[in-house]
């Protein structure tokens, strides 16, 4: 398994929508193995294959659902997800606030769905679906709108874009070629 570079907001393949996989082959096993290992050693909860520089359908996911009491670890190739409707009023800095391995270094506030249900197809094209509510919900929505060439800085409400833009500009997160080596370079979010 090979750790691969995450790539930072500004990077074309995390702002166009990605490619859906054709082919359930060794390879993609190869590629999944290396995302989880990535994962790892960036301590996410998930990855999307568009962060390590690949348009393809494909997100793992390592995390406690504290609703479930349960530990998931897991993929989706090709996900569709469904999402009860987000509530219409501001984020809760101190409960609602999200990270995003290619926008290191930084969090902001976003409002999501409470619960949602993810379809698609795991390694080896097999159906799976996954329904799950509360913060487990809110990682299934952050990894899945990367798939869609959104990162979750793109959907903030207008406070805090205004505070994104700004930490944009003093980060540099504005321009192609950022990346960071988990497990080499400092953890950006001091894990």
């Amino acid at each position: 398994m090979t750790i691969h570079p995450i790539v930072v907001y500004g990077e074309p393949v995390l702002h166009r929508r990605a490619e859906p996989v054709a082919e359930f082959d060794s390879a993609l096993h190869t590629l999944i193995d290396d995302m989880f290992e990535t994962l790892a050693a960036s301590k996410g909860v998930g990855l999307a294959a568009p962060q390590i520089g690949v348009g393809q359908q494909i997100f793992v996911y390592d995390a406690d659902d504290e609703v479930a009491e349960v530990r998931r670890r897991g993929v989706f190739v090709n996900p569709v997800l469904v999402a009860s409707k987000i509530e219409d009023v501001r984020p809760d800095p101190d409960t609602e606030s999200e990270g995003c391995l290619s926008v290191p270094g930084l969090d902001f506030p976003i409002k999501r769905a409470h619960r949602v249900t993810v379809s698609g197809k795991d390694a080896d094209g097999q159906p799976i679906s996954l329904t799950v509510e509360g913060w487990f919900a809110r990682i299934m929505q952050h990894e899945f709108d990367h798939l869609q060439g959104t990162l979750y800085v793109d959907k903030l409400d207008k406070r805090w874009s205004k505070k994104w833009k700004r930490a944009q500009e003093e980060y540099g997160y504005d321009e192609p070629g950022i990346s960071w080596m988990p497990g080499t370079d400092p953890d950006p979010f001091g894990h």
